[in-house]
């Protein structure tokens, strides 16, 4: 079950949640001591493993239906084989944020209320926001919301809204990006999603608008990091002009989001250092 569990966890993608709070204690702390400072280890510790086993296992729970014909279910990805201990285990690994919680400052709080209830109902019903198109996309800025929590934790206030904003485009973005694979399973199911409801091509013009207006915000925040963030829009042209079937390219984003990300951690930790 162990192994099973692993696979549920999609181990390449560990870092979607807990890469953001890497990124968000970076710029948060204003001592080194602080970038190791319990709030920050306890969030990392978190979103690497038991978040990832909460919110995948929520999501493939109530995508039973979908998944049955979804290719990518075969070898790298693993389909929802259900069973009391299965299901236990990820109801705990969600309530593992309450102790979590219990070690970081009240300002913190929101994020990780507004991640918990979005994690859940991206899913499952009443909502399920990964059924409507638009909503599937705009809920997916769930991933941002583990590094807002991280510097709230640790810098005691607020994020600026316009890192979280560029933040939660980027996120908008990947999240269709990623959906793009799935439209003939997802149609085949009877999931309408943003990218059934565009098509291959026009999604990829969605993904690169999403991202240049991540790009923007974040150039309003600090040149630097919108030049960074220009990455993304510049690879889908890439992959469009290329003619890179998407199955490929999906997988190159783990790479790509570690490497974005570590360019953002060293940029903060050098001013951090310089200071």
């Amino acid at each position: 079950m162990l192994r099973y569990l692993l696979v549920l966890s999609r181990p390449r993608f560990w870092f979607y949640l807990a890469g953001p709070v890497v990124v968000g204690v970076a710029y948060a702390a204003d001592t080194v001591p602080e970038l190791f400072s319990l709030p920050a280890v306890a969030l990392f510790a978190y979103f690497l493993v038991p978040a990832n086993v909460f919110l995948y296992g929520v999501n493939d729970a109530f995508d039973r239906d979908a998944d049955e014909v979804n290719p990518k279910k075969e070898d790298k990805e693993a389909r929802f084989r259900g069973g009391r201990a299965v299901s236990a285990v990820v109801v705990a690994s969600g309530l593992l944020l309450v102790p979590v919680a219990a070690v970081l400052p009240a300002v913190a709080y929101p994020w990780l209320v507004a991640w918990a209830l979005l994690s859940v109902e991206y899913s499952a019903p009443p909502l399920r926001f990964k059924t409507t198109p638009l909503f599937d996309s705009l809920s997916n800025g769930l991933y941002v919301l583990p590094g807002a929590a991280a510097y709230a934790a640790v810098a005691g206030h607020q994020p600026p809204l316009l890192a979280v904003a560029g933040g939660w485009l980027w996120a908008m973005g990947m999240h269709t990006f990623s959906a793009i694979p799935d439209i003939e399973p997802d149609r085949e199911a009877g999931i309408t999603t943003t990218a059934t409801a565009l098509g291959e091509r026009r999604t990829y013009a969605y993904c690169a608008a999403c991202w240049l207006a991540s790009a923007a915000v974040f150039a309003a925040v600090d040149w630097r990091l919108g030049a960074v963030l220009l990455a993304y829009p510049a690879l889908v042209a890439g992959i469009v002009a290329a003619d890179v079937a998407v199955d490929r390219a999906y997988w190159w984003f783990p790479l790509v989001n570690t490497v974005v990300g570590a360019a953002l951690t060293i940029g903060a930790l050098w001013r951090l250092t310089n200071v």
